[in-house]
């Protein structure tokens, strides 16, 4: 039969370290949970304030006298730099906003110059068939001028032929007559 309790060297190192444990913080309990050992730890804790504020202080006074920077000018240095890099961030997206903005108004500027081109190319086209409209007005004017003299010499044509009109019926009348005048002179 095999034995069901086998040796294991991690649950023994577990066993102890948790014995250890406990030993040390019984003894610890047992340090701090006396007055004269706070009263002295508290004494213990100004002193050590006191020194590294003073050290500080001197730290900084031999950096200052060795142009030296400290840690809270790195500090502040880092802090100019990263308000330094937002402000170029805000910049940057600031000039693309304008690039944007004058690409658009380039692309405004070029469809308004387009139709600019076409407005004059129109005027010019007005312009020319104003002229040609001009010329042919003038024309017009002067096939009128020689429509009213035709018109004028017609006119004197149409009188000109009733007067020929009544001088032919009286040439005729007088012809009719002279016979009837003549017979009338010769039988008397």
């Amino acid at each position: 039969m095999s034995d069901n309790n086998t040796f294991d060297p991690y649950e023994s190192l577990h066993k102890i370290s948790l014995l250890w444990e406990k030993q040390i913080n019984d003894f610890i309990y047992l340090l701090t949970n006396n007055k004269e050992f706070n009263s002295l730890t508290n004494r213990g804790t100004d002193l050590h304030s006191r020194y590294l504020e003073s050290f500080k202080q001197n730290r900084e006074a031999l950096a200052s006298v060795l142009n030296l920077p400290t840690k809270n000018d790195v500090a502040n240095v880092a802090n100019l730099t990263l308000q330094t890099e937002e402000k170029m961030e805000a910049l940057k997206e600031q000039i693309w906003g304008l690039q944007d903005a004058v690409k658009s108004q380039n692309q405004e500027i070029e469809t308004v110059v387009d139709v600019s081109k076409e407005i004059i190319k129109l005027t010019k086209q007005l312009k020319n068939e104003l002229v040609k409209t001009k010329k042919e007005l003038a024309e017009t004017k002067s096939l009128r001028a020689e429509l009213q003299e035709l018109k004028f010499e017609l006119l004197k044509l149409n009188n000109f032929k009733q007067e020929f009109e009544t001088i032919k019926e009286l040439i005729k009348m007088d012809k009719v007559e002279e016979p009837v005048l003549a017979g009338k002179s010769s039988g008397d």
